[in-house]
């Protein structure tokens, strides 16, 4: 009699049972989403895959658990039965899971944050309140750094000061969101006083323009005061002019880095951030766009969005007909390529025409220099001799004959 025990094949057994948790976490899946097309995008596989998988499963119980329909997916009453006795199986698989993160290194040492009260109380605390009660060895110091929002929403000063072409400002000079907008305000507050007091005390203490009398000395602190208030304003459109040079001068080469990635089989997201790893050494200001801008097309519901807030960020012309042109090829399904190829080119040729205008530009501004700074010089030295000559012999040479007699 043979008493052996047949070979089992444990990997193969293992294998099936690992398929068989498989298909069952995506039958719970579906029973919970009542659709195959939310479960599989939480999943992270197609639809197809999933229905696939189900239907094998329920050959395998000989049971049917989902009842189809062409607008929603509903469990039968032994589908319902075994969903509703595996999902307490499964939510004491993820406690116990979960209970393993206490074997993990516990995080300690001090973290200083800084930030306004808003962001404080709605955001930050609420999310750290149970981190630092799982993690007692942790601390963490929080700095309120509300002065300058008090001020500004005290004395109301964006109904004063501010409107849409100063956030448009902002935007293309690079500074997003509201805390720019609040320093913007609080400067050009605090610079008048600032500068009249500094003038002041320059003027009146320190002994300045001694011979001036006191009214002018009054009206230049005031000028000063006057130059502190338009102070941010310069400062922020030096900053924008800057900016929007820097991004149009690299604009044409990103042009044609983007045409090479979307001709080789790109999407628009996979070529914006390869162009914005390869133009960042030409233009930083550029390259955070690109990246900006990947990302608000990943979240936004309206694509069309995102390429409208890169024109209106950069404030310039050429990009702006780029987003009109994205957004236009995606709402009709025209090419990108071809697009982007057009435009490609007119870059080129405004960059060609552009550099050509300066060039014929130069010799205008060169005139007023030459006649200021060299042709007094030249004319000095051709006529200097002679009029040293004149000078000493007279005009007709009568004073060297004169002093010879």
């Amino acid at each position: 009699m043979d008493l052996s025990i047949p070979d089992i094949n444990l990997d193969h057994e293992a294998a099936m049972q690992r398929d068989g948790m498989k298909d069952l976490l995506w039958f719970v899946a579906v029973a919970r989403e009542r659709s195959f097309t939310r479960a599989a995008a939480k999943l992270g596989t197609s639809q197809s895959t999933l229905s696939h998988t189900i239907k094998e499963l329920e050959a395998r119980l000989g049971v049917r658990l989902l009842t189809r329909t062409t607008r929603s997916v509903a469990p039968t009453e032994a589908g319902e039965r075994l969903y509703q006795s595996l999902v307490p199986r499964f939510e004491e698989i993820e406690a116990d899971l979960a209970s393993l993160v206490a074997f993990r290194d516990k995080p300690s040492g001090t973290v200083r944050i800084t930030l306004s009260d808003h962001a404080l109380q709605s955001t930050v605390w609420p999310r750290l309140e149970p981190v630092l009660r799982d993690y007692p060895d942790l601390n963490v110091e929080l700095y309120s750094d509300n002065g300058m929002r008090n001020i500004v929403d005290r004395l109301d000063l964006r109904r004063a000061l501010a409107d849409e072409g100063t956030l448009q400002k902002l935007k293309v000079a690079g500074f997003r969101g509201q805390n720019p907008l609040t320093r913007f305000l609080f400067f050009r507050l605090v610079l008048p006083f600032v500068g009249f007091a500094l003038a002041a005390v320059y003027l009146f203490v320190l002994g300045g323009l001694p011979q001036q009398p006191p009214f002018i000395k009054l009206f230049v602190c005031v000028v000063v005061a006057y130059g502190g208030f338009y102070a941010p304003i310069l400062y922020v459109n030096n900053r924008a002019t800057k900016r929007k040079q820097s991004i149009q001068i690299a604009w044409p080469d990103a042009l044609d880095l983007m045409l090479i990635c979307v001709e080789s089989g790109m999407s628009v997201e996979a070529a914006l951030r390869k162009v914005a790893d390869e133009i960042g050494g030409q233009s930083v200001a550029l390259a955070e766009e690109f990246v900006l801008t990947n990302a608000e097309l990943s979240y936004l519901q309206e694509r069309k969005v995102a390429y409208e807030n890169l024109a209106s960020r950069t404030g310039l012309e050429s990009v702006k007909s780029v987003s009109q042109a994205l957004v236009q090829a995606e709402r009709y399904g025209t090419p990108v390529a071809h697009a982007l190829r057009v435009l490609a080119s007119e870059s080129r040729d405004m960059r060609m025409n552009a550099a050509e205008k300066k060039a014929a530009a130069l010799p205008p501004k060169l005139t007023v220099p030459m006649i200021l700074f060299f042709l007094p010089v030249l004319f000095a030295i051709i006529l200097g001799p002679a009029g040293i000559q004149v000078s000493q012999r007279g005009i007709f040479g009568d004073q060297h004959n004169s002093s010879s007699q």
